[in-house]
């Protein structure tokens, strides 16, 4: 079945940087377009920033434009997120997600349970 593990969650300080993760396992990862979203608390999710199967472009949200690098390694299965210059209002759970085709099934989205990012000093 498909899964989407995500790790790599913590507390840091404003400024500092994390490196985000997200296994996955169940389909052919590299047929497919990637995405992160976050959820603030109280708020609702949005998207951080997606990458095309190959790798080669990448999409971002405003606010962490030049902060966040999505990246993916297709020979391991895994997407990656890396957060510099981190912000109190990047806290968030952050969930990696995509729309994928198993078999004769119409297209699903599937989501990671999530990994908090807590930015305080």
């Amino acid at each position: 079945q498909v899964q989407l593990v995500e790790s790599g969650g913590g507390l840091v300080q404003p400024g500092g940087s994390l490196r985000l993760s997200c296994a996955a396992s169940g389909f052919t990862f590299s047929m497919y377009p990637m995405y992160w979203y976050r959820q603030a608390p109280g708020k609702e999710r949005e998207f951080v920033g997606s990458i095309v199967s190959t790798g080669v472009s990448t999409a971002y949200l405003d606010s962490v434009k030049g902060r966040f690098t999505i990246s993916r390694d297709n020979a391991k299965n895994m997407l990656y997120l890396q957060l510099n210059s981190l912000k109190p209002e990047d806290t968030a759970v952050y969930y990696c997600q995509s729309k994928i085709v198993i078999g004769t099934n119409a297209p699903m989205d599937y989501w990671g349970k999530g990994t908090l990012v807590t930015v305080s000093s």
